[in-house]
């Protein structure tokens, strides 16, 4: 019987994903629940597991953009696990059974060898490389593997002498405690084993190992030297036998590309310099990003309208109040929460702003859902603070840090990032002083901060330096009016600029 692998639903308002990176090749056997695939959408990435137990054939190839729904793989549930037993002298290497020679004799055992504690803390690690093939007649205490944690990069001895049989690939992430591979165990040792002396097989042995591993990048090194735009080559290791570790290509700075060369002869002055390209792969959220951004462009009547405020205000207040806050609560009072608590009563009063397009209906909500802007290693991403009209200061800043921190460790959840009726981002924190965000679409509308600048403002007849921001709220004209968006920015900026007023609820 042949189960259908199809792509499941993974989010709100999330209609394709695409197939980031297969886990299993086809033909593969897989177990229920092992993790075959790896999905992507414009929010997150996360795991697919197998759904039976079976044979996996393969439907879909990385990079497809797939709707939901759509069919993934397919796998052969009367296929039959492969048996640890099963005849090996048909797939075991010439050098493991000889007929003229007193090669080892398989005892029918297995040994099951699994990724051991490598230190304190460490949960986790990635296998680097291979250093024998499946099939490869290994003695005990020799080396076969090279893994490596976030800390450090390390060999695996075989833990018993017989013919290997790998489980685990390269550039797999393994927990302590998973299978990394087995070792049918024989006794005797393959007569080309035998002939060679003691003495010359470490010497041969140690430098085969320095060769192979001289100059050859870790998983994690070499992502990082590609991303500088280097080759491992350009990079002395320093990890066993010289393979280029993750430090070391962290560590690593680009060679100046030319210097300038002077000729008496010539009059003219020459300035030589890097001319260089280097060309990267978008990755799948970017192109659904890129995606969705010209579709809210082309699809919305976006429109921005601006606004300032004096600062002075909230930043003496925070001076006065900010270490009893912390103290007490502790979390810092930042420009968020004022923010937050600032449109949430103004979205209250406007609920066009607050409200989306769905067909031909608007819908309006009556609580506030606020999506904040952060920027993740994988890009921009929005987690969302739910009913954040009804939380308080110290609950507003521990969510914008919790999800913020979230963010930068890429561990937010689908649930996390959906459902939001309104956006705020703060492009001040990179020296911004004005833009027309866009619309995080399905929402109407997004209110953008920028940098605080020490301005000369007009008060009472009288010329005052003050700190002053500028924002801008982009809107969808087809659902806010321009009556609604300038007065929404006006009582955002009333409730900022007389904070007493968010204490007081007027």
């Amino acid at each position: 019987m042949s189960l259908a692998i199809k792509i499941p639903e993974v989010g709100e308002s999330i209609t394709e994903v695409t197939v980031a990176t297969w886990l299993k090749q086809d033909g593969d056997y897989v177990e229920t629940d092992e993790i075959i695939a790896e999905l992507e959408s414009d929010k997150a990435t996360f795991e697919l597991p197998a759904e039976a137990a079976g044979v996996l054939r393969i439907k879909a190839q990385e990079g497809d953009v797939l709707e939901i729904g759509a069919l993934l793989a397919e796998i052969d549930t009367d296929a039959k696990a492969p048996e640890s037993s099963a005849p090996v002298a048909d797939t075991a290497p010439a050098n493991a059974k000889e007929p003229n020679s007193s090669g080892p004799i398989k005892t029918g055992e297995v040994h099951d060898m699994k990724v051991p504690t490598v230190g304190e803390s460490i949960t986790e690690v990635t296998l680097g490389s291979w250093m024998k093939s499946d099939g490869d007649f290994v003695l005990l205490d020799e080396e076969i593997a090279e893994i490596e944690s976030d800390k450090a990069t390390f060999e695996l001895p075989a833990e018993a002498t017989g013919i290997l049989r790998i489980v685990a690939q390269e550039g797999d992430v393994l927990e302590i405690g998973a299978l990394i591979c087995k070792i049918e165990i024989a006794e005797g040792v393959p007569e080309k084993a035998q002939a060679t002396p003691a003495a010359p097989t470490n010497s041969v042995s140690s430098d085969a190992s320095a060769s192979y591993a001289a100059g050859h990048p870790s998983p994690a090194a070499g992502k990082i030297l590609e991303e500088k735009g280097m080759s491992s080559q350009d990079v002395k290791g320093t990890g066993v036998g010289g393979r280029v570790t993750k430090e070391d290509a962290m560590n690593a700075q680009p060679k100046p590309t030319g210097t300038p060369q002077a000729s008496p002869e010539i009059q003219e002055i020459k300035i030589a310099g890097a001319r260089e390209e280097t060309r990267k792969k978008m990755s799948s959220l970017r192109k659904t990003v890129a995606r969705r951004l010209v579709s809210v462009k082309n699809d919305t009547a976006m429109l921005t309208t601006f606004n300032e405020v004096d600062m002075k205000p909230i930043m003496d207040l925070r001076k006065k109040y900010k270490e009893a806050f912390k103290e007490k609560h502790g979390v810092g009072l930042g420009f968020m929460s004022f923010f937050t608590k600032a449109c949430c009563t103004a979205l209250l009063e406007w609920p066009a702003v607050n409200a989306s397009i769905d067909g031909e209906e608007m819908v309006y909500h009556d609580y506030c859902d606020i999506s904040i802007a952060v920027s993740a290693p994988k890009g921009l991403v929005v987690p969302v603070i739910r009913n954040a009209e009804s939380l308080s200061f110290k609950q507003v800043e521990s969510e914008v840090i919790r999800l913020a921190t979230k963010a930068r460790d890429n561990k937010l959840s689908i649930e996390e990032m959906t459902g939001g009726t309104f956006t705020i981002t703060n492009g001040g924190v990179f020296g911004s002083m004005l833009s027309t965000p866009i619309i995080n679409a399905p929402q109407s509308a997004i209110l953008g901060m920028h940098n605080i600048v020490q301005r000369p403002m007009v008060i009472d007849g009288e010329v005052v330096v003050r700190p002053i921001m500028y924002v801008a709220l982009s809107y969808d004209h087809r659902i806010i009016d321009g009556r609604e968006s300038v007065s929404f920015l006006v009582r955002v900026k009333q409730l900022l600029e007389d904070p007493a007023r968010l204490m007081l609820e007027v």
